[in-house]
């Protein structure tokens, strides 16, 4: 490796630890290895210190979820001062208020290479338009301090596109990286899927539906519980296990209780925030995703890596990660009905259910390899640094 290339300091910023440890890990990791001193900042979390075990520097500093004016100026210039003592070559930021605070703050501090991942825009379909408006302002403002712009999904890039978010020539498609050898059920024996059930409480004759998602209404909970409703009137015995953390603070935060008023809580079971998702998906016989809005959904990468069959909605990026009819189903946002007549084909037909899981992961090894998103993000850093740095 170059010795330039290794005194080169990259900053990532975003709103939550747990974005850095699950959606970001692989990305810092591959930053370190390309020779790199990676920082990071995000809100103060009780994963930092696994973060920073692996060489990578984290300041805490916090970012409310709610537009908060005093608070949010507070942050601002409190990573303002952090760039500006730091003197970064590379500041990377990803969610909403990293992407417009970070950005001001790190063109004002002198930094000379300003990176940009946009995952998903903050609306879906019912958004109030003044709300949907002010998001895209925030996008637009933001991107004017953007040398480049990366893409979780095509499905970003035509919003980007169409909403003029930026200069089309600053986006790059990026994709999301799936580490398909964690995501392996090869991984795991029959007896150990048996064993994973009992620690569970489910029999192992029971069928089970499963999703990965905030407990959120956005993510298609509702319609989830209502198709549920339908499924046990044929399927008596499927079982829906819900792995997701708890979203007090949001608007439409849903509990373990919400079961009980679609009379399904006897067969759901709400497993929280964990971090054993790869050896949850192997138990699974089908996954959902009825999500409202997406940017590409890493939770359905995750379950075709692992082969299981994968029932997801007709939106964002949703439709780039699941081949309809191939490596799982697409239904319209909202219709509990169709969800319900999704998830009964598949666990009448196990046979097409198995086939399209084996197509799922097919499809990831060929789109979503870290090998395949990681080779464009280096391009881009190297491409950056060449024309930003080559006379620092």
């Amino acid at each position: 490796m170059n010795k330039e290339l290794k005194k080169i300091k990259v900053c990532c910023v975003a709103s939550a630890d747990i974005t850095l440890k699950f959606m970001l890990f692989n990305q810092l990791r591959f930053l370190q290895s390309r020779g790199y001193e990676v920082y990071a900042i995000c809100s103060p979390g009780k994963w930092v210190n696994d973060i920073e075990k692996h060489g990578i520097k984290v300041a805490q500093i916090k970012f409310k979820r709610k537009m908060s004016p005093l608070y949010d100026i507070i942050s601002f210039l409190k990573i303002y001062f952090y760039f500006l003592t730091q003197k970064f070559d590379v500041v990377h930021v990803h969610t909403l208020k990293p992407e417009f605070y970070g950005q001001i703050a790190a063109k004002l501090a002198g930094v000379p290479i300003i990176m940009n991942t946009i995952h998903g825009f903050d609306f879906g379909d019912e958004t109030p338009e003044k709300t949907k408006k002010f998001f895209l302002l925030l996008q637009k403002i933001a991107a004017k301090f953007s040398d480049i712009i990366f893409a979780v999904s095509w499905n970003v890039i035509d919003i980007a596109k169409a909403e003029k978010i930026c200069d089309i020539r600053l986006l790059k498609y990026l994709g999301r990286d799936i580490d398909f050898e964690r995501f392996d059920s090869g991984r795991f024996s029959g007896g150990f899927i048996s064993n994973k059930k009992k620690e569970l409480g489910i029999p192992l004759n029971k069928k089970i539906i499963g999703i990965v998602a905030r407990l959120v209404k956005e993510k298609g909970y509702p319609e989830l519980f209502s198709a549920m409703e339908i499924i046990l009137k044929k399927f008596p015995d499927t079982v829906l296990v819900v792995v997701g953390q708890d979203e007090p603070e949001k608007k439409d935060a849903l509990h373990a209780m919400d079961a009980e008023k679609y009379k399904i809580e006897k067969n759901t079971i709400f497993l929280g925030e964990r971090t054993d998702v790869d050896e949850l998906y192997p138990v699974m016989d089908i996954f959902v995703l009825p999500t409202h809005r997406e940017g590409i959904g890493a939770s359905i990468l995750e379950a075709s890596a692992m082969e299981r069959p994968v029932i997801a909605t007709k939106t964002g990026g949703c439709p780039e990660a699941v081949e309809n009819g191939k490596t799982g189903i697409l239904i319209p946002v909202g219709d509990s009905e169709k969800l319900a007549e999704a998830i009964v084909y598949l666990l009448e037909n196990p046979d097409k259910a198995r086939e399209m899981g084996k197509a799922g992961r097919e499809k990831i090894l060929r789109e979503y390899s870290k090998e395949v998103v990681f080779k464009r993000l280096g391009q881009e850093y190297n491409r950056l640094i060449d024309e930003k740095l080559k006379n620092v």
